[in-house]
């Protein structure tokens, strides 16, 4: 291969990887507290997206199994506004393998947020929103939730757990939404 069309193919790829790191999520904020027995987490970023497209990827309930930790999630039953989910996380935190199985209660308000809780599952409590703010071209997530795990993990290996891998979580689905942000959905078109 003469050397001038692997110069080409380099400078492609240089463009195309500086091109997807301008368009990577910003303003990934995330901040966990503990409160009794409980985690509060607050989380919000901004993708490149418009209300109707963010509201259509935080309401693919399935397609969260491509986040990292998420293993099973699939939709049990819809109604109206409504949608139940079955939802299995696997993690292994320091190394003390931990599996959160769940039954969550989606209340959904197109272009405007969702409204969930668990209704069976692993956790003692799990309970939370999500809310769409359009920023110009681009739309804030914005993430509020309460979890009181019920586990035989000691509360020490959670409580780091919580404080430093929910915020790769965040990251994680900050860049599945920006990558969904190139390939509209057909719903919003």
């Amino acid at each position: 291969m003469p050397i001038k069309y692997l110069l080409f193919w380099l400078l492609n790829i240089l463009v195309i990887a500086i091109s997807a790191a301008d368009q990577s999520p910003k303003d990934v904020i995330v901040d966990v507290h503990k409160v009794g027995d409980k985690f509060e987490v607050k989380a919000s970023y901004l993708v490149p997206m418009d209300l109707c497209n963010a509201f259509a990827f935080i309401t693919d309930y399935e397609d969260a199994r491509n986040i990292k930790g998420i293993a099973e999630s699939k939709i049990i039953s819809r109604t109206d506004n409504k949608v139940i989910v079955e939802r299995k996380a696997k993690e292994t935190v320091l190394l003390f393998p931990l599996e959160i199985n769940t039954t969550l209660e989606y209340t959904e308000m197109p272009n405007r947020g969702l409204n969930f809780e668990q209704i069976h599952g692993d956790n003692k409590t799990y309970k939370g929103t999500w809310r769409l703010e359009p920023q110009g071209s681009s739309t804030k997530f914005v993430y509020q939730s309460v979890i009181e795990v019920n586990s035989m993990v000691p509360k020490t290996v959670l409580e780091y757990f919580m404080k430093n891998t929910i915020k790769k979580r965040f990251e994680a689905m900050a860049a599945r939404a920006t990558l969904k942000a190139h390939a509209p959905n057909p719903k919003c078109a």
